[in-house]
């Protein structure tokens, strides 16, 4: 699906740790039971959109991840 269908401009969000120096971004849109996930250099691209269930475990495994 393409990102501007999936939500408005100002839905979307990077992480606090992006330092906005990269190129290698993501970014997120909470749209409540779903979360979009978009490349932020392609902002006219598609979308991955995903239950927001699922982004919840992976976001939890990847903190596990990070600190072990």
């Amino acid at each position: 699906m393409p990102a501007t269908e999936t939500a408005t401009e100002d839905a979307w969000f990077k992480s606090s740790y992006s330092s906005g120096a990269g190129n290698s971004c993501v970014e997120i849109a909470d749209l409540t039971d779903r979360v979009g996930i978009r490349d932020s250099k392609d902002k006219q691209g598609a979308a991955l959109v995903v239950p927001a269930a699922s982004w919840a475990r992976f976001v939890a495994f990847a903190s596990e991840s990070a600190v072990g």
